[in-house]
């Protein structure tokens, strides 16, 4: 069973950075494609950014220029660079996996993390 933690988050000032990273116990982590999402209170889980197995990146057009997605597959680790914040980026970030290709919809994947609370205060 492929199990993923994520770890990084935390409250920061309009502007500021975290980063987020995702380590999953899979042995074949490099043939899978990982993906971010978040879910602010009340809204739907959203797509933000997603990696896939040859380090293929995709991101949500709200993140473009201010995420970075990237993956260490000696260390089973995904991360994701957060800069230039803001409120609206308020929100559970959760890390999902699949096989090879990203999906933009989180019912494609089938192994989550238990998420990290990121809070931008204005």
């Amino acid at each position: 069973q492929v199990q993923l933690v994520e770890t990084g988050g935390g409250l920061v000032q309009a502007g500021g950075s975290l980063r987020l990273s995702c380590t999953t116990s899979v042995l074949s982590f490099s043939t899978y494609a990982t993906a971010w999402f978040r879910q602010a209170p009340g809204k739907e889980r959203e797509f933000v950014a997603g990696i896939n197995q040859q380090s293929g990146t995709n991101y949500a057009d709200s993140v473009k220029g201010r995420f970075t997605c990237s993956r260490d597959n000696a260390k089973n680790t995904v991360l994701l660079q957060l800069d230039n914040l803001k409120p609206e980026d308020t929100a559970v970030y959760y890390c999902a996996a699949r096989p090879f290709t990203i999906a933009l919809l989180s019912s494609g994947y089938g192994y989550w993390g238990q998420g990290t609370q990121v809070t931008v205060s204005s």
